[in-house]
């Protein structure tokens, strides 16, 4: 019997689409880490906003391709369900007030 080790939720949508997220295999994964590391060069929330659009577009073609380009996840989604796409499938935490202070600093958004 194998032994199941990371975290896989389900999740309605906005639009009512229910999906289950768990974390990204390795070829995503390192397209969401590429577009993460652009954090630091965003100065305003829209900008900040667009990037956590783009990630979660990158981790939805694995589990929702049909509603992964960014127009149809803006109608799908709010922010805390990027929040939480984004924390189980790619570990980045933006729900801790502490890390979501410290990428807002970074982004210059304080």
């Amino acid at each position: 019997m194998a032994t199941k080790i990371y975290e896989s939720i389900e999740m309605e949508l906005q639009d009512g689409t229910i999906i289950t997220v768990k974390p990204l295999n390795l070829k995503n994964l390192r397209q969401v880490m590429t577009k993460w590391r652009e954090v630091e060069t965003k100065t305003t929330e829209d900008e900040f906003l667009d990037l956590l659009l783009d990630c979660t577009s990158i981790a939805m073609k694995q589990f929702a391709p049909e509603i992964s380009e960014k127009e149809k996840l803006e109608e799908a989604l709010d922010l805390q369900s990027m929040y939480k796409i984004l924390e189980v499938a790619a570990d980045i935490k933006l729900n801790d007030p502490n890390l979501l202070t410290a990428a807002q600093e970074l982004a210059g958004m304080n």
